[in-house]
């Protein structure tokens, strides 16, 4: 059986991914408002020597309360979710002590969004497992705890 892969998605206002690394700006809020000020999913994976070399596959998605996808109108007038899907796959390094973790991240910048006020969550599927990073969309005139 393979090792568990590990990762943490962590919401901000801006972020950049490079290098192995991420980089962002108003990092960790949990309260917004609607339309959504433009924000980032930043997403930060540590995959096991076991499992380098390997295509390990992963999907995004922004889900509401009861854990449906998040859907709003494209400029086409059709209905859009809001995920994204890609695979990963992280190299190890010649002379890596056997055990060692690897770094892998990336950056999912995202427009404003009108969303109604509630619940929400950005929701990683990464090599059979799952994480979060929930929010809530406060009510007009409703004050975001910055």
């Amino acid at each position: 059986m393979a090792s568990p892969v590990e990762a943490q998605l962590i919401l901000c206002d801006a972020a950049q991914a490079e290098s192995g690394k991420v980089h962002m700006l108003g990092a960790g809020w949990s309260f917004t408002t609607s339309p959504t000020a433009p924000h980032a999913v930043a997403v930060l994976m540590k995959v096991p020597w076991d499992r380098a070399n390997q295509p390990l596959p992963l999907k995004l998605q922004l889900l509401d309360s009861d854990g449906k996808p998040v859907s709003i109108s494209a400029p086409d007038g059709q209905a859009a979710t809001i995920a994204t899907e890609a695979q990963i796959e992280v190299g190890r390094p010649p002379g890596l002590a056997h055990g060692s973790m690897l770094d892998a991240s990336f950056a999912l910048n995202i427009p404003p969004l009108p969303l109604q006020p509630g619940r929400y969550e950005w929701r990683l599927s990464f090599a059979e497992q799952e994480y979060t990073a929930p929010f809530t969309v406060m009510p007009t005139g409703g004050r975001p705890a910055f």
